[in-house]
């Protein structure tokens, strides 16, 4: 693990498991949270505003889904998420000393993928590494101009690319495949892609700098007079919700139903981690019930080295 963390100043891909960070290269100084910060943010139209900074192919990102997941369940009410992109992989040219090539990142995705439960494969570095994750980026944009829902869709389905599938989603191919999934206009998406939603990666990136975003996860919690919590890395789900209690005291949970059809109704795949979390159970317990499912033909998986991937089977 040392040798690991002392590589990740050359490297954002190496993500510190013990802290649950993604840094970047460059470290800014960090404002004071519970202040206004430098750039002035408009509330939402909910009682608390959460803006998370993330990336495309940042492993611990995908390490928070079960957390955000249910987040949405319980406080979505309460909550505007919104996302923004950080560039955590601008290209390899800043890379130095021991880590200085894309298969370097393989092995430590295995890592990552046993410490958060969730599925990574990190043989895309070996097979089909990306130049940087700014193409999936600006793709995200492009989909977030048509749709917030939609957008969020894709990305969750180039995670899933990447980090089951092997697939390098800086490639057009993937994109307009991971965008066609998520029901968006091919044809303003590619346009979008080519030309606006590279405007807005760039007030992105603008955005990030000014509040001194230096790693992902960051997840900036505001409250409607500009207050602020700040949710940094990989944290535990009681991290998420003492964030919104301090904005919004007294925040109430709303009631889900843990029941796994609803659940593949509002989240179309899940994790067994995912499952866990939203269901309550321990993560062998969830397995155990995910496998059973999939036995009775009600559940298709998607099954990697490192963890499966479930869906509703086909009707």
């Amino acid at each position: 693990m040392v040798g690991l963390i002392s590589c990740m100043k050359n490297n954002p891909l190496l993500c510190d498991t013990e802290s649950g960070i993604c840094e970047l290269p460059s470290v800014h100084t960090e404002n004071e949270p519970g202040a206004a910060g430098p750039g002035a943010i408009e509330p939402g139209e909910k009682p608390v505003k959460i803006i998370y900074f993330t990336d495309p192919i940042c492993s611990t990102c995908w390490g928070i889904e079960p957390q955000l997941r249910k987040l949405k369940l319980e406080y979505g009410q309460l909550v505007e998420l919104e996302y923004r992109m950080g560039g955590l992989l601008p290209d390899w040219s800043y890379n130095s000393g021991g880590i200085s090539k894309p298969t370097d990142v393989a092995p430590h995705w295995d890592e990552v993928s046993h410490y958060y439960q969730m599925p990574i494969v990190g043989d895309v570095w070996l097979e089909d590494p990306l130049h940087s994750s700014y193409p999936p980026s600006v793709a995200f944009k492009a989909a977030q101009m048509q749709d917030e829902d939609k957008a969020i869709a894709f990305l969750r389905r180039i995670r899933e690319m990447v980090f089951l599938e092997k697939k390098n989603i800086a490639r057009w191919e993937h994109l307009a495949d991971a965008a066609n999934h998520a029901g968006l206009d091919a044809a303003l998406f590619e346009e979008d892609y080519q030309n606006n939603a590279v405007t807005m990666f760039e007030a992105d990136l603008q955005l990030a700098a000014e509040w001194s975003v230096r790693g992902f996860p960051t997840l900036l919690v505001f409250d409607r007079e500009g207050r602020y919590e700040k949710v940094y890395g990989f944290k535990p789900y009681e991290v998420f919700e003492a964030a919104i209690a301090k904005m919004h005291p007294g925040a109430p949970k709303a009631w889900y139903s843990k029941n796994w059809q609803d659940l593949f109704g509002k989240y179309p795949t899940l994790t067994a981690k995912e499952f866990a979390g939203l269901t309550g159970q321990s993560f062998e317990s969830a397995e155990q019930q995910l496998r059973a499912l999939h036995k009775e033909g009600l559940l298709e998986d998607y099954t990697t080295p490192n963890g499966t991937l479930w869906k509703l089977a086909a009707a």
